[in-house]
């Protein structure tokens, strides 16, 4: 829900310091951290299921049930709910019809409504503020005005306007403002307003504050008009004037009543305004507020002089200036500046400029500086830094700046300092830049540097699909090496919090990463050169194998089993043959793909490490063979050879310790299913034990999980039938017995009926 503010205080800038506390400190730090309110998760789910709970008129809008009624408070934040997710629309504006909602403070920035939903749904609300910033041009200026001048209640009680960056046709001449007489604050930031249009305006009865920055008046005369009851004057980059500095002064100072000005500009245009501002005596004596960021020729000793003048000074905009560097600025008491001189002053300025382009860049530039070499965690800083980011989406400098600004506030240690809905926002908006800027190659370098973090990539929900195509496609691009490793290591993490079905959609991503993949995995072996980005290259291939069949197709058709045999007579390490074998196993599960493991090469190997001193290793190993040998058909002119491995897997199995043994977490499992076949094959009592074992194993390492997928996806009635079949093998009844008896407790946790 937007924020208006006060009566009297510029709708952009003019926030009274203390008021801004909340932003910077604590107060923006518990909030991101705690849950969502209830209120806010009940109109979520109402603005997702909007579709499901309300009826359609004949003319194709939504209508809400008859009984239902909203509080003003609770329909307001409905209607900023809405506008926040995109979802106002002229289909679902239509609820806000009729009486069943009592609307005040609306909020439809950046909508996509025509003039016609807009005057029905909200234009016989008694509306007392109204946000249309960067409305859709279907609903322009003209119309809105039109529409909020057709009730006479909001003609006198509107109290704030918000009509920044919205449009003006071309063929319209005057705006009439004239009859919303209760008006006190008005806002047309980068509009199409004319000093014609500031003459009308100047004649409101109770205007107050006025933002007419970026826009085309060229006069400024017109405001003597509204002298004696004008506090806050905005007119950032007023780039069309045609006065003299002495002719805008002159009108300045017989604004005597004015609390905030801000006549701030972009920096390259060298506007030298505030520099003669600051030389007179006789003006603004109630100033509380002075925004001159941007001004040229500012020195530390005429604003500090002009300070002094006026002690009620509260705030001071310097950014973008030579000035704000003197001990003055820091030892003041209760003055807040807007600077680059420190990191105080720089948060004011990300605070202060949110929605000024050229600012926050100019502000998201000393940050990164000072945040360098970061040591402690600031998450109030990254928040302002991700309002930045969403209030800009496709200012380049803003983005790439921003996205160095989160590599430094969010380096490894610092990153376990920031909530989780913080992190994911950020992490959110870094993909949203890159969609906006495909192109930009140090753009994606910095997203790519802030998945590297363990905390955003293990703990934080962004979408892993759009992360796991861009890392594939950024690993394809044979960068250095340095960066080669980074996207190898992200892409073996993101494939295992890919569903199956995701990995499956990843298609050409996927085609070209594993062919990338076994290319480097090639060199290195040729190499021998068994390093890091080696280790992280065999755990992505084993890693995005995992119940993928096209993965494993893709493996197969790019000469995979050759470059792994190569793999396994290169080197002898535990940790390269897990890695390997595991792969092989994921190969060895997809039905139609197994007999392509049936090599003399293969199964060499495989026999050979199944009797491996390492338990992980001799585990792997037996796995593949499991599944090699469960399936007949293939071995019908080789049965002495799988009678053989069939034994060894027996007695292999035979020599292992208790399933419930020490041996690492280097073993999970998405799903049992593949390891149903193998339950239910009595005639082989080898391939039916060494799945039992394997499902002891993990579920007495993680039961919370695994006993739930075993009983979710019906393996707990093929236990129940190894247990009962009278042909089965003793050895396998007794640990399906085991299996059935000592997870008792977890198993009843996940089904209705108890155990028989």
């Amino acid at each position: 829900m937007v924020h208006f503010l006060h009566p009297g205080l510029s709708p952009r800038t003019i926030v009274p310091p203390n008021a801004q506390k909340d932003v910077l400190g604590c107060g923006v730090v518990q909030e991101e951290a705690s849950p969502y309110s209830l209120v806010n998760i009940c109109l979520n789910v109402l603005v997702a299921n909007l579709e499901k709970l309300c009826s359609e008129r004949s003319d194709g809008t939504l209508c809400l049930p008859e009984h239902w009624s909203f509080p003003q408070e609770l329909a307001d934040q409905f209607v900023g709910v809405m506008t926040w997710q995109g979802k106002l629309t002229d289909r679902t504006a239509s609820i806000f019809r009729g009486n069943q909602m009592k609307l005040k403070l609306v909020n439809i920035q950046k909508a996509k409504i025509s003039t016609a939903a807009f005057i029905k749904a909200f234009c016989h609300h008694k509306l007392i503020e109204l946000d249309a910033t960067a409305v859709h041009t279907d609903l322009s200026i003209p119309d809105i005005l039109s529409g909020l001048c057709s009730n006479s209640w909001i003609q006198q009680n509107l109290r704030c306007l918000l009509l920044d960056s919205t449009s003006i046709p071309q063929d319209s001449r005057l705006l009439f403002f004239g009859q919303l007489t209760g008006l006190r604050i008005l806002s047309v930031f980068s509009v199409c307003f004319h000093s014609e249009d500031l003459a009308n305006v100047s004649q409101l009865p109770r205007l107050e504050s006025l933002d007419i920055s970026n826009t085309l008046v060229t006069n400024i005369s017109a405001l003597l008009t509204c002298k004696d009851r004008l506090r806050s004057l905005t007119m950032h980059y007023l780039k069309c004037l045609t006065m003299t500095k002495p002719q805008i002064l002159a009108v300045i100072r017989e604004l005597k009543c004015l609390l905030h000005l801000d006549i701030s500009d972009h920096r390259q245009f060298k506007s030298d305004l505030a520099f003669h501002l600051l030389q007179q005596k006789d003006i603004l004596p109630n100033i509380v507020s002075l925004d001159i960021s941007g001004g040229s020729c500012i020195t530390d000793e005429a604003v500090e002089l002009f300070i002094q003048q006026r002690p009620a000074m509260q705030f001071v905009g310097l950014l973008a200036t030579d000035a704000g560097y003197s001990e003055f600025f820091s030892t003041t008491q209760d003055l807040r500046v807007a600077g680059g001189a420190n990191m105080s002053q720089i948060s004011e300025a990300l605070s202060r400029y949110r929605n000024r382009s050229c600012f926050m860049k100019e502000a998201l530039y000393r940050l990164f500086t000072e945040t360098f070499s970061m040591q402690v965690a600031m998450p109030a800083i990254l928040k302002l830094v991700a309002i930045g980011m969403r209030n800009h989406p496709l200012d380049l400098p803003v983005q790439f700046t921003a996205s160095a600004c989160t590599l430094n506030l969010t380096r490894q240690d610092l990153a376990r300092g920031m909530p989780v809905r913080l992190l994911s926002e950020v992490t959110c908006l870094l993909f949203k830049a890159l969609k906006n800027f495909p192109h930009y190659q140090q753009l994606q370098k910095n997203c790519l540097l802030s998945l590297t973090n363990s905390r955003i990539l293990v703990d934080v929900p962004f979408d892993r699909f759009d992360a796991a195509k861009f890392v594939m496609r950024w690993l394809c691009k044979h960068e250095n090496p340095k960066m080669q490793t980074m996207a190898v290591s992200i892409t073996s993490i993101l494939a295992l919090q890919l569903s199956p079905e995701q990995t499956a959609q990843l298609k050409e991503e996927l085609f070209m990463a594993v062919k990338e993949l076994l290319a480097i995995v090639k060199q290195k072996t040729t190499e021998n050169l068994d390093d890091v980005t080696f280790l992280f290259t065999l755990k992505a291939l084993w890693n995005l194998t995992d119940e993928s069949p096209a993965a494993c197709k893709h493996f197969i058709e790019n000469q995979g089993l050759a470059i792994f045999i190569q793999v396994l007579e290169t080197f002898s390490e535990s940790t390269i043959q897990r890695k390997v074998l595991g792969l092989l196993n994921n190969i060895a599960e997809v039905r139609e793909l197994s007999s392509k493991l049936m090599t003399e090469d293969v199964v060499k190997h495989v026999s050979s490490l199944l009797h491996s001193k390492e338990l992980e290793v001799s585990y792997l190993a037996a796995g593949i063979i499991a599944h090699l040998t469960s399936d007949k058909q293939p071995w019908i002119s080789h049965d002495l050879q799988r009678r053989a491995l069939l034994q060894d897997l027996y007695t292999t199995i035979q020599n292992w310790p208790s399933s419930s043994c020490k041996m690492t977490a280097l073993v999970t499992y998405r799903s049992f299913k593949a390891f149903f076949p193998l339950l239910g094959n009595v005639s082989q009592p080898e391939v039916q034990l060494w799945a039992l074992w394997a499902m002891y194993h993990v579920c007495s390492k993680n039961p919370s999980k695994y006993c739930k997928m075993l009983v979710e996806e019906g393996g707990l009635q093929l236990l129940w039938d190894i247990q009962k079949h009278s042909e089965a093998d003793p050895q396998a009844q007794h640990v399906a017995a085991s299996l059935l008896g000592d997870f008792r407790m977890h198993f009843m946790n996940y089904q209705r009926l108890p155990l028989c």
